[in-house]
């Protein structure tokens, strides 16, 4: 499709190229396995997989400097760590919210449902292997069911296919692989890859946790970790830095993990859109390295590009204790010019938590931002008539998952162990990674909770991702859960919108869970022991790295071979599960008139609300097939029904997949109409790509979350928001919207919205965009990766005619 578009189209992917300052074409088309630059004045790996790629401070520090002169002013630890990474230093633009900056990332992390399609989008660029350090992760795909071993058993089976495909296309590309069974991607990160300044991003939103080692790691779709395995510069808007000053020290019952879940009260979920969350101050030295990486972790429920913390001794010791003395050493070195906040460094906003005096929290339920100290949860339960009867209590995922987590919950069940008494709710267990899992197996503390009637489940995602097999109630059927997990949206965990899902620490769970009641208060309230004798918990214990050192476990890591180009990645055209990717069409260079509106979306429309996760997993790697359950967790303002909409063609309702592909039959485009933080959640880019292979053209809502509005972008689809959010209420779900002067599209320019009621009636309103250059030539080429495609095509065959 891309070989017959115009002149025009291949003069805008230059100026694309030449915007996005590309590098060499010679390194790119190479037909052999790159070299990786290894400029370093000490030879400290970059991983113990990766012994021949170094880290690089030294190159950091230089690009620092261009850029401090530049500025002439101190800087946040996130300004370093970022601008450390610029592309271009001497040139380009470093203002908190208004630029775009053109990064080099030292990595790219993948986890197995994004990975595929972005596995994918890599194969159709047409290069021979990625030319920046890459893993892939097996984690999302395994569904708990019955236990850990048969879990993740079933789970090599049924998704043999996929795994042979990433399995396959990390080793012809050079991309390290994670087997199924090697734990969360988070966990994985941590012991393995993640480092103090570290640039990295992630195919998952929960990519911040690396933050807890001091590292910038950043969610993002697919097609930007493309980018980035490409080598091209990586855009992000210039993020503002919200500074959280910790002071205090935490103590008893209060988890690093109540940290985030208070500031989640204070910035819901949209308070730190386009912002890093930088936290500092004297609080910090009571925080272990794995508690920071909790905090930074769910710092994506806030909306946050990133969350970090500066080098200090925690980290140090972990560094250690994962068999990466030599960064640990180096880092030391480093502390002050590249690790740590400049004296005088200023915030666009400081919080100040005191640790001392910062309660319990348990968050919930349908939203992660509603917030309740533990003194006020029963109080509020009986309020609002929440089932108080908790039927499960989950521990783990990539949130809480760490060895200090697992013992300070052992702590816990030790206790109900001596006092003859088991958990009166359904418990399950979750190991961040088969290190954490065999380390708390020999350490005896998976015994003991199983003694209290956990289960332990595989080293994967699991029920957090709603990868739950749930036997225990029917759908529909109103209930209470509690878990160490993230994100608590509507339906998330087990696609029942009746779950009112709560999230706190491992420790909370695992004390409430003893009573069976939401109205536990574990510092005031008594449990019965076996014997008919009352008693209270004491407050948990934990060890922050186990004493014996780490147990790797299973070796679970498969290392690509040093030249892969030989071998053949295929994909059955007749496969279910995986379909290659068709260029989208380029812009025609009209205007879109009288568009119908497929869905005006009422309320909070999530990742989640856009594409399900769940069962639907299953077809991440087959754009069509996941298309069916595009839309169909959104409420219709029409109706206030989920998936039912009305067909403006044929005026008969049908399902939201149905109604689209009618449409994009009929060769009719439309738009979708949202409301506040619209695609907040998941970075899954399935939800930007869907709505564009069923004929979406522009998203027009009051705002977006930071990931989900690049992935429309990158697909081709105009992401637009009202200059006037009460517009969102002047237009009707039968109206139909016109978007002109499209050939004047540029950058702080609105865009003329003309809506046309079913009465005939006409009026105007202005829309707003975030578009750079480089983005509207995207919008043109019919996507990022045409642009792209073709870019590189014109310059191997400019490299034919020199030759």
């Amino acid at each position: 499709m891309l070989a017959r578009s115009s002149c025009s189209l291949i003069s805008s992917v230059e100026k694309f190229a030449s915007a996005t300052q590309t590098i060499s074409s010679v390194r790119h088309l190479s037909l052999t396995r790159t070299v990786y630059a290894t400029t370093k004045s000490k030879e400290v790996a970059l991983s113990r997989f990766e012994p021949n790629k170094y880290v690089n401070y030294e190159k950091q520090a230089a690009t620092l400097e261009i850029v401090k002169k530049r500025l002439n002013q101190p800087l946040t630890l996130s300004e370093k760590i970022l601008y450390s990474h610029a592309d271009d230093p001497k040139n380009q633009k470093f203002e908190r919210g208004q630029s775009y900056l053109r990064l080099r990332p030292d990595r790219v992390a993948m986890q197995d449902a994004t990975a595929q399609m972005a596995v994918l989008q890599f194969i159709s660029s047409g290069l021979p292997n990625v030319l920046c350090p890459t893993t892939i992760h097996c984690d999302h795909l395994i569904e708990a069911q019955l236990g850990g071993e048969q879990d993740l058993k079933r789970a090599k089976d049924v998704n043999k296919e996929v795994y042979n495909f990433l399995a396959t296309a990390s080793a012809k590309y050079d991309i390290g692989f994670w087997k199924p069974g090697s734990g969360i991607i988070h966990q994985i990160i941590l012991e393995n890859y993640a480092y103090p300044g570290l640039l990295l991003i992630g195919t998952d939103s929960h990519t911040p946790n690396g933050g807890g080692l001091g590292g910038l790691c950043i969610g993002v779709g697919g097609a930007d970790a493309v980018d980035v395995m490409a080598n091209m510069p990586w855009e992000l808007k210039c993020p503002k830095v919200i500074g959280v000053r910790l002071t205090g020290q935490l103590s008893g019952w209060t988890s690093p993990k109540d940290v985030i879940l208070k500031l989640a009260g204070i910035l819901t979920v949209k308070g730190g859109t386009g912002a890093i969350i930088e936290y500092f101050g004297p609080g910090l030295q009571s925080i272990s390295c794995t508690g920071m990486g909790t905090i930074c972790n769910m710092g994506a429920e806030i909306g946050a590009t990133t969350s970090v913390f500066p080098y200090n001794e925690r980290m140090g010791e972990y560094l250690k204790a994962t068999k990466r003395e030599g960064i640990a050493n180096f880092a030391n070195e480093y502390k002050d010019v590249l690790l740590t906040a400049d004296e005088g460094a200023k915030y666009d906003r400081v919080i100040d938590i005191n640790l001392s005096e910062l309660e319990p929290h348990v968050n919930g339920p349908f939203t992660p931002d509603l917030a309740h100290p533990i003194n006020k949860l029963g109080k509020e339960a009986e309020k609002n008539k929440w089932p108080t009867d908790i039927r499960v209590g989950l521990i783990g995922s990539c949130t809480n998952s760490s060895y200090e987590d697992m013992t300070r919950s052992a702590s816990i069940a030790q206790q109900a162990i001596d006092k003859g008494i088991k958990a009166k709710s359904l418990f399950t267990v979750t190991p961040g990674s088969e290190q954490v899992r065999a380390t708390i197996e020999r350490d005896g503390i998976a015994e003991k909770l199983r003694a209290i009637g956990g289960v332990v489940l595989a080293n994967a995602c699991g029920p957090c991702i709603g990868q739950w097999d749930r036997q225990d109630i029917k759908k529909g059927e109103k209930n209470t859960i509690i878990s160490s997990y993230n994100r608590n949206f509507t339906g998330r965990n087990d696609a029942n919108p009746q779950t009112h899902a709560f999230v706190t620490s491992p420790d909370l769970v695992t004390a409430m869970i003893l009573s069976g009641d939401l109205r536990f208060n574990p510092l005031t309230d008594s449990l019965t022991a076996a014997d008919g004798s009352k008693f209270k918990l004491k407050p948990p214990t934990g060890d922050n790295l186990p004493a014996r050192g780490f147990d790797p476990g299973v070796d679970t890591y498969q290392e690509p071979p040093k030249d892969g180009t030989s071998l053949k990645v295929d994909v059955d055209p007749k496969s279910a599960r995986l379909q290659l990717l068709e260029p989208f069409k380029p812009w025609d260079g009209k205007d879109f008139i009288d568009l119908p509106i497929l869905i005006k979306i009422k309320g909070k429309c999530t990742t989640d609300h856009i594409s399900a996760a769940g069962p639907w997993l299953k077809y991440r790697g087959h754009l069509d097939n996941i298309s069916n359950n595009m839309f169909i967790a959104a409420i219709n303002e029409e109706n206030n029904e989920a998936n039912n909409i009305k067909n403006r063609l044929t005026n008969e309702w049908g399902k939201v997949p149905d109604v689209a592909r009618q449409l994009k039959s009929k060769n009719t485009p439309w738009v979708v109409i949202g409301d506040e933080n619209y695609g907040e959640g998941s970075s899954r880019e399935h939800a930007a790509l869907e709505p564009r292979h069923l004929g979406g053209r522009a998203i027009i809502v009051k705002s977006f979350a930071r990931i989900h509005e690049t992935n429309l972008k990158k697909q081709g689809l105009l992401a637009l928001t009202f200059d006037n959010p009460s517009d969102y209420d002047k237009i009707k779900p039968d109206d139909k919207i016109s978007l002109v002067g499209l050939n004047k599209l540029a950058p702080n320019v609105p865009v003329e919205c003309r809506i046309k009621h079913s009465n005939g009636k006409t009026e105007t309103i202005k829309l707003l965009h975030t578009l750079n250059e480089p983005q509207i030539e995207w919008f043109k080429a019919g996507s990022a990766l045409n642009a792209m495609r073709t870019y590189f095509a014109s310059k191997k065959n400019s490299s034919k005619t020199t030759a």
